[in-house]
């Protein structure tokens, strides 16, 4: 080891420590300031009944559960959300990437229109208009619409064939409602398709960029082997471009999980909605933002390992 890379590695250590004691001593300040005041502080809280409901929650939950079932329910809700989101997300912004280098004058117009009027407008006015379209503008559950068999649609949601107690239902309209088969609520689908939407054109324009990073002969050369448009972008200038696109990617598609804490003003019970009525419900302020802030940078950690891995794979000439 030379003595440079020791020198560093002292001074890391030292950096290391000084942070360690600056957060123990704003610990120990806390504390003492919470003990002043009386302010009950700790994570018994989660221990003890939640005293409140969920709307909606993958994991089945009673206002007799723990505060910590609440967490882990809210949770869930949140990657129930946020994953199959970032799946569309990015399915959808590599077609209006696609869009926005077509050849054809009008595709490359309404995908350009489409992109900007997106990114143009707050994600929030995204949500509230998606939540407006699907409760106010949609028919009743007495009278769906049908889009496919077994699928209706209507002001209580998306109504779709699923497994059941008795196996496999079809759901079919009865009564004021709709029985059988599985049902997403109106939150639920505004806040996917607010996210998905909003996420997408962002991943677009940066797919739109890596692809003009690459020298223009290639495809020139792959349109000239005979390949369609389509052809070239998908198999010669996406897997390139790909590389260079990954990290921003990956950071819009990590936005889009922080995003999804917006949830709260369309009433969708996830992570942030759980942790402020625990907040209100326990009084510990620092203790609910603490986990919130511990989930989020843990999944910020695990983005940022996955995309690492991807981008080394590709470097190598592996598959990503």
């Amino acid at each position: 080891m030379t003595r440079t890379q020791s020198a560093s590695r002292a001074v890391q250590a030292l950096l290391i420590v000084a942070l360690l004691a600056l957060l123990g001593l704003l610990v120990a300040t806390t504390r003492a300031h919470l003990e002043e005041r009386g302010i009950r502080s700790g994570f018994d809280f989660l221990l003890e009944p939640a005293g409140f409901s969920l709307g909606e929650s993958v994991l089945p939950f009673e206002p007799s559960d723990t505060t910590l079932r609440a967490f882990v329910a809210g949770l869930l809700n949140t990657l129930r959300v946020a994953l199959p989101g970032a799946a569309l997300a990015l399915g959808l912004g590599i077609l209006l990437g696609f869009g926005r280098l077509a050849d054809n004058p009008l595709v490359r117009g309404l995908a350009g229109t489409a992109v900007n009027a997106i990114r143009n407008v707050p994600l929030l006015l995204h949500l509230l208009a998606w939540y407006f379209i699907l409760t106010d503008l949609l028919p009743a559950a007495d009278a769906p619409l049908q889009l496919a068999p077994g699928v209706f649609l209507s002001k209580s949601g998306l109504a779709l064939p699923w497994w059941g107690d008795s196996g496999f239902e079809i759901p079919e309209p009865a009564g004021f409602g709709i029985d059988g088969g599985a049902s997403l609520t109106p939150e639920y689908l505004a806040l996917l398709f607010g996210l998905a939407i909003y996420g997408a054109a962002y991943i677009a324009e940066t797919l739109r960029g890596a692809v003009l990073a690459l020298p223009a002969g290639q495809r020139t050369a792959a349109l000239a082997l005979g390949m369609t448009p389509r052809q070239t972008f998908l198999l010669v200038q996406l897997p390139q471009a790909w590389r260079a696109a990954l990290p921003p990617t990956t950071s819009q598609l990590l936005n889009l999980f922080k995003n999804s804490s917006l949830a709260v003003a369309i009433g969708y019970p996830d992570l942030m909605a759980v942790a402020g009525t625990s907040l209100n419900q326990s009084g510990r302020a620092i203790e609910c933002l603490s986990i919130v802030i511990a989930v989020y940078l843990l999944l910020s950690l695990l983005a940022a390992a996955v995309s690492h891995r991807l981008e080394k794979r590709s470097l190598r000439g592996g598959p990503a």
